[in-house]
């Protein structure tokens, strides 16, 4: 079997390579410049870009499935004058040109790594998003994600290509960027943070548990045409989360109690209201359809996960 990867030098997409090369597979990356990072036995197609023009005949030749990881990610403070007609032109007319050309070049599953957002922003507390909710999304970032997801449901539909979607939450593992990374920074150097009284529950996923659930994607029959929430399986507190990684530094958590209703008016004060909404409120996902349907069960649990995170992070700063 031969598995082409988009985005394979990004944070998901380098893990999952690596995954595949211990599976009975060929593995094809598409990328924007040819990386010295992925390993050798990882044949390399350089492309212009993702975009609703690109060519990928040469990419997609003997192409059995394609993974597609690579998007235009949702930021914080997205500095582009239009965020949906950027955010369309890369995630939702860029991923329909990719997957018309593997139909028609006999690419028979295309696995799709969407988003939460698809879902929405928030549950209420253990009122977990399902895959069969029914929701158009209005953030930029959903609604690209959302358009893509219909547009590769209707060409299963019409040609012979199965289309797996996988929508997961946050992801966090070694390496990991962004917000995460920032909170390891945080705790690691023993920053005392006024955030140890939030009840909420929030639904995360293991970079090695969501490298593990494509895999499983990759050939099972009962996948075919479904759409999968995916996550660790035991939902944490913004304060509990913390605690976990503070032990996963082997350090004591330094969180101050401070009441959310002052932390939320204060972050909307300084236009941080977005920072606030994932701190406090909840966002809990029900992954059972993958458990039920496919028999998948998590490879690893989030203090294992924590842990490589933190021995990751700690060698990094090392090497600084």
């Amino acid at each position: 079997m031969r598995v082409l990867v988009s985005g394979a030098t990004g944070f998901v997409g380098e893990a999952l390579v690596s995954g595949l090369l211990f599976k009975p597979c060929d593995v094809k990356a598409l990328v924007r410049q040819i990386s010295v990072g992925l390993p050798l036995a990882v044949e390399q197609v350089k492309v212009a870009g993702l975009s609703n023009s690109t060519d990928y005949t040469s990419a997609l030749k003997d192409v059995d499935v394609v993974v597609h990881l690579a998007a235009r990610v949702h930021v914080m403070n997205d500095d582009a004058t239009d965020p949906l007609t950027v955010f369309r032109r890369v995630n939702t007319e860029g991923t329909l040109n990719l997957a018309r050309q593997a139909a028609q070049a006999g690419v028979k599953r295309f696995i799709f790594l969407s988003s939460i957002k698809v879902n929405g922003e928030q549950t209420a507390l253990d009122k977990p998003f399902s895959p069969d909710d029914r929701f158009i999304p209005t953030d930029p970032y959903g609604l690209s994600k959302y358009e893509a997801e219909q547009g590769l449901l209707a060409l299963a539909a019409e040609t012979a290509m199965e289309v797996v979607i996988i929508r997961p939450p946050l992801v966090y593992g070694p390496n990991v960027k962004a917000n995460f990374s920032s909170m390891m920074k945080w705790v690691g150097k023993g920053i005392p943070l006024p955030l140890g009284s939030i009840d909420n529950q929030r639904s995360l996923v293991a970079l090695d548990n969501l490298v593990s659930f494509i895999i499983q994607c990759i050939d099972h029959p009962k996948a075919a045409n479904k759409v999968f929430l995916i996550s660790d399986g035991e939902d944490v507190s913004t304060s509990e989360l913390l605690r976990k990684v503070a032990q996963a530094f082997e350090k004591k958590s330094l969180l101050l109690s401070v009441p959310t209703s002052i932390m939320t008016f204060t972050a909307k004060l300084i236009g941080k209201g977005e920072v606030a909404t994932r701190l406090f409120s909840s966002l809990q996902v029900d992954s059972s359809k993958a458990q039920d349907l496919l028999g998948w069960t998590p490879v690893t649990t989030m203090d294992e996960q924590l842990k490589k995170t933190a021995e990751a992070y700690l060698k990094n700063e090392k090497t600084l």
